[in-house]
């Protein structure tokens, strides 16, 4: 799982993700930036999970994280719609929608954003 962050032109953090993980990026764009305790949460979300068969979740606004012991799955929204309330012809590129990366890659990944929040 490549990432890379970035400051635009207002100085908002954003996260630009490797292909198949595209989702995890717009989950940080979407949900973390408009709420950095959400690292927090996750992160002890991780410790509550570790060692047993629970799973946790957290729906966001636009994006909606679950995870159990070993894996976080982070998903938009929109792909919670039936096939029955989409137009017909209409389908939703899911690479960017829906992605999987390990519990520690995810765990990396937050402690790397927040090194890149204090650094600048």
């Amino acid at each position: 799982m490549e990432y890379e962050f970035l400051r635009d032109l207002t100085g908002n953090v954003r996260v630009r993700m490797s292909m198949d993980h595209e989702a995890v990026g717009h989950w940080f764009n979407e949900e973390v930036s408009s709420d950095p305790t959400l690292m927090d949460r996750v992160e002890a979300a991780v410790h509550d999970v570790k060692g047993t068969e629970r799973q946790w979740q957290c729906i966001g606004h636009e994006y909606t994280l679950w995870m159990d012991d070993e894996e976080v799955m982070i998903r938009a929204n929109q792909l919670a719609l039936d096939g029955d309330e989409m137009e017909e012809g209409m389908r939703y590129y899911d690479e960017e929608s829906l992605s999987f990366c390990g519990v520690e890659d995810f765990l990396a990944l937050i402690a790397a954003y927040r090194r890149f929040l204090q650094g600048q």
